[in-house]
């Protein structure tokens, strides 16, 4: 057996990735990833609703992730969105089938995700671009075929927003390499890429030379979940209280089980509580007519929150834990969950 990642950016192995493939081949096969998309182009031509209740359902079951995140909730969004009809065959069904795996070109090493630093340089040379420069953080970039790449097309713009362009480009091509980057835990995931005088075709460029900015940000709002599009699926494998508390719920203190302890339990239903509060937000969204205050504000602040209480939530377990919390998976002192 192996471990299943969390998230995509813990797919480190040939065996993790294989499952993950299969796994969403099988789920688009059955009709239940990219539901809202257009038919034409590997989806279903469904109202969004059906989506979200497919969602759910995968939740509810504990399923494994859809792994080609980049492709299936931002790439295959803008794609639809401003995309050529070229574009959309080209793209839209290999993400939904996980044929084709995408990554994100935006980070460097030197500006972090200050993107409108962005160094990378890609010169027009009549049907190409050619391109130097480095990314960091590319997620799975040893395995994608495609990147959306955020790069300067004109460094003397008078404004650093404005000489940027975004670019679908391919992975397989001369000048193009990964190194895997190994994280604290002696995982993989991570890549980052290097461009050496990478010819990538100028059919490549999405949304006009120089808009790149205006580009990533309209992505940025899907990664956010501020603009709706994403194909579906389960990006995250998401632990809610309920899994924390099963994880403790043997531990004891001072010879009594630990869920008796009131200070515990006062502290339990509180994350309870806030748990509750941010599932009736993420419906909240799905209802136009309470959302006209501050349009986009709610998705933006809900991933903030529930970053910060997912945060908070799984510190919490480990305190619970003890001396066990500073023990890793496989340990066998370490407490399942």
């Amino acid at each position: 057996g192996f471990l299943l990642p969390q998230t995509f950016m813990e797919v480190g192995s040939d065996q993790q990735l294989d499952f993950l493939r299969e796994w969403q081949y099988k789920l688009w096969s059955a009709g239940y990833l990219g539901v809202h998309w257009p038919e034409q182009y590997g989806g279903r031509g469904m109202h969004p609703a059906f989506q979200s209740v497919i969602d759910r359902e995968l939740r509810r079951h504990s399923t494994p992730i859809t792994f080609n995140v980049i492709g299936l909730g931002w790439a295959g969004p803008l794609i639809l969105d401003i995309g050529t009809e070229e574009d959309k065959a080209q793209y839209i069904k290999g993400i939904l089938s996980g044929e084709d795996v995408w990554c994100q070109g935006f980070s460097e090493p030197d500006h972090g995700s200050d993107l409108g630093t962005t160094q990378t340089r890609a010169v027009r040379d009549v049907d190409d671009y050619v391109v130097n420069g480095s990314k960091i953080w590319t997620t799975m970039g040893n395995y994608a075929k495609y990147m959306i790449l955020l790069a300067r097309t004109n460094p003397d713009a008078e404004r650093k927003y404005d000489g940027l362009s975004f670019f679908l480009s391919p992975m397989e091509s001369d000048g193009i390499e990964t190194r895997p980057i190994q994280k604290i835990t002696g995982e993989y995931g991570f890549t980052e890429t290097f461009f050496t005088d990478a010819r990538i075709p100028a059919s490549c460029l999405i949304g006009g030379e120089g808009r790149g900015w205006k580009v990533a940000m309209q992505t940025l709002q899907y990664e956010r979940g501020a603009a709706a599009g994403s194909a579906g699926g389960l990006m995250a494998v998401r632990v809610n209280i309920a899994d924390m508390i099963d994880s403790v719920r043997d531990l004891q203190r001072d010879g009594q089980p630990l869920l008796q302890d009131a200070v515990v339990r006062d502290q339990l239903v509180q994350l309870m509580m806030e748990e509750k509060a941010l599932g009736l937000g993420d419906r909240r969204l799905a209802i136009n007519e309470l959302n006209t205050d501050y349009p986009g504000s709610l998705p933006l602040s809900s991933k903030l929150r529930l970053s910060e209480y997912q945060r908070r939530m799984r510190l919490y377990g480990l305190e619970l834990q003890g001396g066990a919390g500073g023990l890793y998976v496989g340990d066998e002192q370490a407490i399942a969950g």
